[in-house]
């Protein structure tokens, strides 16, 4: 199977959107997390307020998604 140059960058592209909304979101996670264990931790009425904001940063890896869909619509790939 023979794949040319403008397949390959898109791939690759559609790569880096997910990688990358990922890897953001992780990092993200990662220090809202712990702080919403700490807002729990002392006021434990508060649990819906630290699900809520530890759910947002999803929306990263949602985008990265969409747009590495979008990469392999346009090029033809699915």
């Amino acid at each position: 199977m023979s794949i040319d140059i403008n397949t390959a960058v898109a791939l690759i592209g559609a790569g880096i959107a997910i990688a990358g909304g990922g890897i953001g979101t992780g990092l993200a996670q990662g220090g809202i997390g712990s702080a919403g264990i700490g807002l729990i931790a002392e006021k434990p009425d508060q649990l819906g307020l630290a699900l809520l904001f530890l759910v947002i940063p999803e929306t990263i890896l949602i985008f990265g998604f969409v747009i590495a869909i979008l990469i392999l619509l346009a090029t033809g790939i699915i």
